[in-house]
């Protein structure tokens, strides 16, 4: 039986950082955007983050792809 994937959703998050800590590393959390085409090339995706680092008044670190998929049997 063969199984395919069909993503459902898509979201982008980027970690943000919110303080510090007693050590003075960075904490960070993560601020996530949803309604992200699941066509969507990575590239186009990752311009996107990109841009929004670019206007955010804190440092920022990894930005991350979310997928949420189903399972199909055929």
């Amino acid at each position: 039986m063969a199984v395919t994937k069909s993503i459902q959703t898509t979201s982008l998050s980027i970690e943000v950082q919110k303080s510090v800590d007693k050590a003075g590393d960075p904490i960070y959390a993560k601020k996530t955007f949803s309604n992200v085409k699941t066509d969507a090339a990575p590239k186009d995706i990752y311009d996107v983050a990109e841009a929004i680092k670019g206007v955010l008044d804190s440092k920022t670190r990894d930005c991350f792809i979310n997928e949420s998929s189903s399972l199909i049997t055929a």
